[in-house]
């Protein structure tokens, strides 16, 4: 980690002064901010559990030690991870057909994978994800998060529209009075005591499913440890392990881009491998970082995720009755925050403003996420489109003037040479021919060129041997020292006479 001094030169901090400031630097603050998220992650974590197909407890369990084990070594303080939908919907066929403990086996191959992409540095690969991209998946994350809430909001009574509204009331109107306590925490807490109070007809967490009333437990994986069980698990581990670091990673970058800080990606990476090995071990389901949560909690530090699990740890062991009555509309209402919060609102604005094809990969990336809830296959999508468009600006970035002197004919290249560009450079350079001042010899500068790939060495080679078929006599000049290697490589053999430097005059 870095600061900087009044002069504005980064120092960089000590490893102590970094573990002090990581971990004891808003210790009220990311201790609230705890307590939270602890509140909102149990009915997160028991849907999500519901929709793998397993008890609550396997989802909580996880939501509790994958929060606690990331404290200490993931790389982005004040990012909750926890049991996520994300992963819970790449499981439902294993858990369908195999069962639970072959979800545990997958869940620590799934963290083996993990730790192998930190040590490849596959982390890395996040350079190719543009600002469009990362802005569509915030954007499809904010709307998902959103209609999570629905089934909460549908054939309910008014009760339940009132107390949500009263819970953003209490969200976002607290701050104007004192900043004190979070007022999420707050808004749960007067809610409930309304309910309560008032035996108030609304859904609560009770109803969302049994909460366990004991410790998790440490144990292997009940499976048979077999080249069959391998084939089985690798499949699904594979694609949990994709899954979660890219949502992990995104949202890394997110809480970035938010508190104006770096964070260690490949740690974070390997981090996340170790949370869910230790969760499996404890009889929990795979996850990753939540945004939502990242969002709603306001912690900066690692103690912040950290007591967010410990906290869900005492809810659920010593307070599982009291935790059972809060009721949903208070979360509904946390939640409608978070989804605001998340939203980037100036990417409505920047629709016009910014180029076309940088706000399309935005919005394409928001239309696959939420008609497919697929956050991988949306990110994949962008970042195709991304690839595509950037591949075409850079291919019309190239021109080919002919010049005609005195005892040749002057082809001059500009731009870069690849794939992408190999038609125009096949169209613009004829056999010389179909010139009324046509000459036999010919001289082809690329000392403004660039060529990048094979593609573009077999073009070129192309367009050489096209000339000499037709009798003309062909020079290649200024050929850069990257581009003459390609050549020397994969040109065929005595088709390009090749100089450095630039055509005469």
């Amino acid at each position: 980690m870095t600061t900087a001094t009044a002069s504005g030169s980064p120092v960089r901090l000590s490893a102590m002064a970094n573990f002090k400031q990581d971990w004891f630097g808003n210790i009220r603050g990311d201790i609230l901010a705890g307590m939270v998220v602890a509140l909102a992650l149990i009915p997160e974590a028991i849907g999500f559990s519901l929709i793998a197909g397993v008890d609550p407890s396997v989802g909580l369990y996880a939501s509790v030690a994958i929060a606690m084990v990331i404290a200490f070594t993931g790389g982005r303080p004040g990012m909750i991870s926890a049991a996520t939908a994300a992963v819970a919907v790449v499981v439902i066929p294993l858990v369908r057909e195999y069962g639970v403990d072959y979800l545990f086996a997958a869940t620590v191959l799934m963290g083996l994978i993990q730790g192998v992409a930190a040590l490849l540095r596959l982390d890395l690969l996040m350079q190719f994800v543009s600002r469009s991209v990362i802005t569509g998946f915030v954007n499809a994350l904010a709307i998902l998060i959103f209609m999570a809430q629905l089934p909460q909001l549908t054939n309910v009574g008014w009760e339940t529209y009132a107390m949500v509204l009263g819970g953003l009331a209490i969200i976002y109107g607290l701050p104007r009075i004192t900043k004190i306590v979070p007022s999420p925490l707050v808004a749960i807490l007067l809610l409930t005591a309304a309910t309560v109070w008032w035996n108030l007809p609304v859904n609560n967490v009770a109803g969302e499913g049994k909460l366990p009333d004991g410790l998790p437990t440490f144990g292997l994986p009940n499976v048979p440890f077999t080249w069959e069980t391998l084939q089985i698990i690798l499949p699904f581990s594979l694609t949990m392990a994709a899954v979660g670091l890219l949502e992990s990673l995104l949202t890394a970058q997110i809480v970035d881009d938010l508190t104006h800080t770096d964070s260690n990606k490949q740690r974070e990476s390997g981090g996340q491998g170790i949370a869910n090995i230790v969760a499996a071990m404890f009889g929990g389901m795979g996850g990753c970082a939540m945004i939502g949560q990242s969002v709603a909690s306001g912690g900066r530090g690692r103690l912040s995720s950290f007591a967010a699990g410990a906290f869900l740890l005492i809810l659920l062991t010593l307070l599982g009755d009291w935790v059972g009555r809060v009721p949903m509309p208070a979360l509904v209402a946390v939640m409608i925050m978070v989804s605001i919060g998340t939203f980037s609102w100036t990417s409505i604005a920047n629709l016009r403003r910014h180029p076309p094809t940088s706000s399309f990969v935005m919005v394409a990336t928001v239309v696959v996420v939420v008609f497919t809830h697929d956050l991988a296959l949306g990110v994949l999508v962008g970042v195709l489109l991304s690839g595509i468009f950037f591949a075409n600006k850079v291919r019309q970035m190239f021109d080919v003037t002919r010049t005609r002197r005195p005892h040749s004919a002057v082809y001059t290249v500009t731009g870069q040479i690849f794939f992408a560009s190999v038609d125009r450079l096949l169209r613009e350079i004829g056999p010389e021919g179909e010139y009324e001042d046509a000459s036999t010899h010919v001289v082809i500068d690329v000392s403004k060129a660039h060529f990048w790939d094979i593609s573009a060495i077999g073009a070129l080679d192309k367009v050489v041997d096209r000339m000499r078929r037709h009798g003309r006599h062909v020079r290649i000049v200024g050929m850069n020292t990257a581009s003459a290697d390609l050549v020397d490589k994969f040109a065929l053999e005595d088709r390009m006479g090749l100089e450095t430097g630039l055509a005469p005059h």
